[in-house]
């Protein structure tokens, strides 16, 4: 019961809320009908459960702004009557464009910005939501999935999923005296560029095409793996969905997932000239 008094915001029915993101979020087609769903809760359920269903949205799309419905949709919960629920939604909306620097949000939440200038709390969300779409100056990424979708990073989700639980009750926590528990966020920060190295741990310059991943699994012979693609110098950026691969013959990576920093060797079957695979 003494718990129960000291943090009234934190309800079971929100945190089985978060349960919905947490179980679809892998997939696109499961992540879609769950927004949809997420909609109904927010129309028809309890107070707590609105004010947990903008982060649960968020959840299902972090990094990416992409997804134009799932902004909009959340756009429309920041101006909602309670304040509790328009916290959440513009929390979500950093985390939906963070590490992007997208446009539109980042205007979007300069118009909250002026709209609660007369309200500190929720315009410390405001300011927190901006650090987060220009987290690292679009070079970080708190997106809890390799760049190609292909595999889940656990220490990403556990500090999502917390900082998710923390915003249930912004103005106890982060607004008290736990304003540190934001330092979460830092777990989920990860870089979503692309560098390469040679053996000496030296700057290496080689071409990549990159594009947007496709799923091989399961597919005989040596499908394509990406579409779509275009061919850059290293270091590069990897947008939400986006793969890379090596677009010449002379250099061959020493990991698997083209991300992060990765070290090449010289081929030693090379003879010259580029790839000729398309």
């Amino acid at each position: 019961t003494a718990a129960r008094k000291e943090w009234p915001m934190l309800d079971k029915q929100a945190v089985a809320t978060f349960g919905v993101a947490l179980v679809a979020m892998g997939e696109e087609l499961g992540a879609e009908m769950t927004a949809r769903t997420y909609l109904h809760m927010f129309q028809y359920c309890d107070p707590p459960v609105r004010r947990s269903v903008p982060l649960g949205l968020a959840l299902l799309s972090v990094s990416s702004p992409m997804k134009k419905t799932v902004i909009d949709t959340i756009s429309k919960m920041t101006h909602d009557a309670d304040q509790e629920v328009a916290i959440s939604a513009i929390v979500a909306l950093g985390l939906v464009a963070g590490g992007t620097n997208n446009a539109k949000v980042a205007a979007s939440l300069r118009s909250l910005a002026s709209y609660y200038a007369k309200e500190p709390g929720v315009l410390f969300a405001v300011r927190l939501a901006q650090g987060l779409v220009h987290a690292g100056k679009g070079l970080v990424t708190l997106s809890p999935y390799h760049p190609d979708r292909t595999l889940c990073h656990p220490l990403s989700l556990a500090a999502l999923t917390a900082i998710s639980h923390i915003c249930l009750d912004f103005k106890g926590l982060v607004l008290g005296k736990y304003h540190f528990l934001l330092y979460l966020l830092v777990a989920a920060m990860r870089p979503r560029f692309l560098v390469t190295l040679d053996e000496e741990l030296k700057p290496l310059q080689v071409t990549v095409r990159v594009g947007m991943a496709v799923d091989v699994v399961g597919q005989a012979g040596q499908p394509k793996t990406i579409t779509g693609f275009q061919t850059h110098t290293t270091p590069v950026l990897l947008s939400m969905g986006e793969r890379a691969e090596l677009a010449t013959d002379e250099y061959v990576a020493l990991s698997s997932h083209m991300e992060g920093i990765l070290i090449l060797k010289r081929n030693p079957e090379y003879e010259g000239g580029l790839s000729d695979k398309k």
